[in-house]
C-alpha cells in the first residue's frame, strides 16, 4: 500500500516534509549542546552520557514502526503532528522539572515523538515523486534535515548561555507547538489505496537481499556518525571550547553535512552509488584521525570537511531504498530502515560512551573512525544489484 499523492500538492508535500525534517533533526541533534550542560550539573561519566543518548533514540527506534502503522490507520499527516507535539512536551518536561528523572522522562517522550517524522514523512515524498524524481525528492528532503542541525544546536547554545538550559529546553518547545500548528494547517490529510507509480520504472522492484546490505550499510554509517556526535563536544570543550563555540562547532559540522547531501548527490550521479560511497567512508575515517590531535581554531576550520563526508553518504543510502522496495511494501521498508538506524543511535553512544571511559576520549574517536571502513566491504557487494537494476 502506498499514500497516493495529487500532483498539484508534490511540491507543498515536499517543502512540509522537508521542515519537518529540519525540525525534527534539530531538536535531536541540538542535545550534543545539552550533554556537557548535564555532565556538568550531575558529574556525568561518558557512559551515563551515552545512556542518555540511548532513552531518546531508543525511544524513537521504538516508535518508528508503529508510527508507519498509525499513519496507515490515522493518516500520516495527524501522526506527524501529533509527534512534533510530543517532543514539545518531552522538552518542557525537562526544562521544567531541572531534575536528572525529568530530563530523562523528557527524552523518552520526545524520542517518541521524534520516531514519527522519518518513516512518514520520507513515505510521503516518495509518493509525491514518481520513478526517477523520487531519489532527487528524497535527496532534498535529507538536506533539508541538515538546515536544522545548523540552525536549532546553534540557537539552544545562545539560549543556554544567556538564560539556563533549563529556559533553553522551554523556548524550543514553543517552536516545536509551532511546526505542528504548521504541518496540521499546511497538508492536507492523505489518503492511502493502490500503487500509484507508473509500471514503466525499474527501480521499485523488490530485492530483498539487495535491501538488507543496504540496511547494514546504514547501521555501521550511523554508527560512526553518532558515534562522532557524541564525543565532538567534549571534544572541543577539551581543546578550550566555551557553550558557544560548541555550537558553532556543532553548526560548521552540520553545514559541511548539508553541503555534502548536494555534492554527494551530484558525485553520485557521476561515479555511481558504489565508488561515492566507499569514497566518503575513506576519507570520513582520515579526517576523524585527522582532527583530533589538532589545536581548537583549526579543529574548527576541519570540522565542516568532517561534516561533508559524514554526512554524505546518507542521502545516497536513503535515497536508494525505493530502488530495492515496490511501491506497496516502501512505507513499512523506511520505517524498518531509519528503526534499525536509530537502534545504531541508541546503542552506538553507550558502548562508545564505555569504551571512552576505559580507554579515553581521543583512543575512542579513533575507533569510531575505523568503524567506518567496514562499511567497504559491503557496498562493494552491491554492485550486482545495481547491474540487474539497469539491465534491459
Amino acid at each position: 500500500m502506498t499514500l497516493a499523492v495529487s500532483p498539484p500538492s508534490s511540491r507543498r508535500t515536499l517543502a512540509v516534509c522537508g521542515g519537518a525534517h529540519a525540525l525534527h533533526d534539530g531538536f535531536t541533534d541540538l542535545l550534543n549542546v545539552l550533554y556537557p550542560l548535564l555532565q556538568a550539573q550531575f558529574g556525568l561519566s561518558y557512559a551515563a552520557i551515552g545512556a542518555l543518548k540511548a532513552v531518546y533514540s531508543g525511544a524513537m527506534a521504538s516508535g518508528q514502526i508503529p508510527a508507519g502503522r498509525l499513519a496507515e490507520r490515522f493518516g500520516g499527516v495527524r501522526v506527524l503532528a501529533l509527534g512534533t507535539a510530543l517532543i514539545a512536551a518531552g522538552y518542557c518536561l525537562a526544562g521544567f522539572t531541572g531534575s536528572l528523572w525529568g530530563v530523562i522522562a523528557g527524552l523518552l517522550l520526545a524520542g517518541l515523538g521524534g520516531s514519527t517524522q522519518h518513516p512518514i514523512a520520507s513515505s510521503l515524498v516518495a509518493a509525491a515523486y514518481h520513478g526517477p524524481r523520487s531519489r532527487t525528492a528524497l535527496g532534498t528532503y535529507n538536506f533539508s534535515g541538515d538546515l536544522g542541525k545548523m540552525a536549532l544546536p546553534a540557537l539552544f547554545a545562545l539560549v543556554a548561555a544567556a538564560l539556563g538550559w533549563q529556559q533553553a529546553m522551554v523556548v524550543l518547545a514553543a517552536v516545536a507547538v509551532l511546526g505542528a500548528a504548521v504541518i496540521l494547517g499546511s497538508l492536507r490529510p492523505i489518503v492511502t489505496h493502490g500503487t500509484a507509480e507508473p509500471t514503466k520504472y525499474i527501480a521499485g522492484q523488490d530485492r530483498p537481499w539487495a535491501y538488507w546490505l543496504l540496511f547494514a550499510i546504514h547501521i555501521a554509517d550511523d554508527l560512526v556518525r553518532t558515534g562522532f556526535l557524541i564525543f565532538l563536544p567534549f571534544l572541543l570543550r577539551d581543546k578550550g571550547a566555551d557553550l558557544p563555540t560548541i555550537g558553532l562547532g556543532l553548526s560548521l559540522l552540520f553545514a559541511g553535512g548539508a553541503a555534502g547531501k548536494l555534492v554527494m548527490g551530484w558525485v553520485g550521479d557521476r561515479l555511481g552509488v558504489v565508488p561515492s560511497v566507499v569514497l566518503t567512508e575513506v576519507a570520513t575515517m582520515l579526517l576523524i584521525i585527522a582532527i583530533l590531535p589538532l589545536s581548537l581554531p583549526l579543529a574548527l576550520v576541519l570540522l565542516p570537511a568532517v561534516g561533508l563526508m559524514l554526512n554524505g553518504t546518507s542521502s545516497v543510502l536513503y535515497g536508494t531504498v525505493p530502488e530495492f522496495v515496490s511501491p506497496e511494501r516502501r512505507t513499512r521498508a523506511f520505517a524498518v530502515f531509519y528503526t534499525g538506524g536509530s537502534v545504531a543511535g541508541a546503542l552506538g553512544p553507550l558502548l562508545f560512551g564505555l569504551l571512552g571511559d576505559v580507554i579515553g576520549l581521543t583512543a575512542a574517536l579513533a575507533v569510531v573512525a575505523c568503524v567506518a571502513l567496514t562499511t567497504v566491504p559491503m557496498v562493494w557487494a552491491l554492485r550486482q544489484a545495481f547491474r540487474n537494476a539497469h539491465a534491459p
